[in-house]
């Protein structure tokens, strides 16, 4: 079965399955984001606990394969009581990795604020909480924004997990479990599943390049 056998006999299944990764990817991609914030905050709190709690947390999931993290979620959360959908352990996990990903990123944000703004801050009274919201967070958003587009599409690549566990609808590559198990597809169906991500990849590129190019801090 050619590629445009493919596309003639599962396109509407094909389209299902690119809305459910564009879905879970923005839905990672936003928790993960957040949860950045909160761990780099952290990080760089004058609380030495805090600190040390927000750089554990990074170091944990950044180096765990997101694989591993999903087989704890599926098999070994049930016997703590706690049995989750396969697409909330999905989710889960992906937020998890993706949030240290991206704290790593707003730290390198941070490392690029100069010292004389914050303690410019500092002088005129503004306490760590404003200092925090009012210049380091929209500093290093602007100084990250191309960093962050590359993780943006990590994130939509590592999706893909999702082929793991049994979905409905199928992300892309758990799609070409779909197709082959009710057709002889072979590496057509991997190559359909291929060009919608390299093309969601290029837009995402295209766009995240162009943004940066509004909000880049010229120094």
């Amino acid at each position: 079965m050619g590629v445009g056998e493919v596309f003639a006999q599962f396109g509407d299944m094909y389209l299902k399955s690119l809305l459910s990764t564009w879905l879970m990817t923005a839905v990672c991609f936003a928790g993960g984001l957040a949860l950045g914030i909160v761990a780099t905050v952290m990080r760089v709190s004058p609380l030495k606990p805090l600190r040390v709690a927000g750089d554990v947390y990074v170091q944990l999931f950044r180096n765990i394969p997101t694989v591993s993290l999903l087989v704890i979620f599926v098999y070994a959360l049930p016997y703590l009581g706690a049995t989750l959908s396969y697409r909330t352990c999905l989710l889960c996990c992906v937020i998890l990795v993706v949030s240290s990903f991206a704290s790593e990123n707003f730290m390198s944000g941070i490392n690029a604020i100069g010292v004389g703004q914050i303690e410019a801050a500092r002088s005129i009274g503004l306490s760590f909480v404003q200092i925090i919201r009012l210049i380091v967070i929209p500093q290093s958003l602007r100084t990250t924004v191309l960093p962050m587009t590359n993780l943006l599409i990590a994130t939509l690549l590592t999706t893909a997990m999702g082929s793991q566990v049994p979905l409905t609808p199928p992300e892309l590559t758990g799609m070409v479990n779909y197709v082959n198990s009710r057709s002889v597809a072979g590496i057509s169906a991997f190559v359909v599943s291929a060009i919608c991500y390299a093309g969601t990849s290029v837009v995402l590129g295209f766009l995240g390049n162009k943004l940066d190019e509004k909000v880049r801090i010229l120094r």
